[in-house]
């Protein structure tokens, strides 16, 4: 029963790596790269099973959440197209860094530009 389990997996995580290389948008191939994650944790834990190693279920454990917490990233990636982005929605003002009337280098804080720390060419503040 076990054996035509872990087949069933593995005829599911080829479908899967097809759709992730042949998906038509990008958002196709994340979830199928999801897919594939979550059916690998299945896999781990049906082998553990039937090699009577309990091992498994720890590291399926931890895979998944490996998958998941990459899931997000990717998608967070993807949407912001940085990983330093906030997630309340608020981006940064683009250009993040420039330069004042004066030759001041502008470093912007979270809201926006800072000009409290904006510095001179000579490193001397406003």
């Amino acid at each position: 029963m076990f054996i035509a389990a872990t087949i069933a997996i593995l005829i599911s995580m080829i479908l899967a790596l097809v759709r992730a290389i042949a998906g038509p948008t990008l958002y196709d191939r994340i979830l199928a790269g999801n897919s594939f994650g979550t059916k690998t944790v299945l896999l781990l834990g049906v082998m553990g099973f039937l090699t009577g190693r309990p091992d498994f279920l720890d590291i399926a454990l931890v895979y998944a959440l490996i998958n998941f917490a990459g899931t997000i990233a990717i998608l967070k990636f993807f949407r912001y197209r940085t990983l330093s982005a906030p997630m309340d929605g608020k981006l940064i003002d683009r250009p993040q860094f420039g330069v004042n009337e004066e030759g001041g280098i502008i470093v912007p804080d979270r809201g926006g530009i800072d000009m409290a720390t904006a510095v001179n060419q000579d490193g001397e503040g406003p």
